[in-house]
């Protein structure tokens, strides 16, 4: 069961959500995340806690993780909230914590494959997608075929091409320059598509998309 509660939400006659007066914004939630308010945590989790989770999916597939990994974010998140000095970039703040938790989440495991040890397959959900069996074959060769790539470059690849993150989007999440995710992209969309072509279930998919043509 996860440390974080999530807060009773109001909606006004349009459906949107209304939130406590100190709440209002996210300059007004960093003040009081950094004053400790009782009420903030559960706040930041409610307001971005499917964001968070929207981008550890794209970096690391239907991970039977993923939860903890939520959890595991926003820990880190309250840790380091001192740090972060204006209250817009919260959520962009957030994806970045988000990236370097996937990050070493993933270093850590290639770490046990050194030594013999394999994670089990990690097949997407079929208890929340109703999706085509052939598919969901797709998207678990797709996160076979990442496994095999450089972690910083797997995870440019997910952000921009899964997740449709802007370029600039990816590069803040990551913590580098604008010219260093485009080479980073760059030799990773290369690798997948090399990848890609041996994957049968991902040929097609392949040659259809004009978008990896040029690879």
């Amino acid at each position: 069961m996860g440390v974080f509660i999530s807060l009773s939400r109001q909606t006004n006659a349009t459906g949107s959500v209304i939130y406590p007066d100190r709440f209002q914004s996210d300059i007004a939630l960093l003040t009081a995340l950094k004053a400790r308010d009782p009420g903030a945590t559960a706040e930041l989790f409610d307001r971005y806690g499917r964001h968070v989770r929207r981008v550890l999916a794209r970096v690391m597939g239907s991970d039977p993780e993923l939860t903890d990994l939520v959890q595991e974010v926003f820990l880190r998140a309250l840790g380091k909230v001192h740090t972060v000095r204006d209250g817009n970039k919260l959520k962009g703040w957030l994806s970045s914590v988000a990236v370097f938790t996937a990050r070493g989440t993933i270093r850590s495991r290639q770490r046990f494959r050194w030594l013999g040890f394999r994670p089990p397959e990690q097949l997407p959900d079929p208890g929340s997608v109703n999706a085509d069996p052939v598919i969901l074959e797709a998207l678990r060769r797709m996160y076979a075929v990442l496994n095999k790539l450089p972690v910083d470059e797997r995870i440019a690849f997910a952000l921009r091409n899964i997740d449709q993150m802007e370029l600039t989007e990816v590069a803040k999440a990551c913590g580098v320059s604008l010219a260093t995710i485009k080479r980073r992209l760059n030799k990773a969309e290369h690798r997948f598509v090399r990848l890609a072509q041996d994957e049968d279930a991902l040929q097609t998919w392949i040659e259809r998309h004009p978008r990896w043509s040029s690879y």
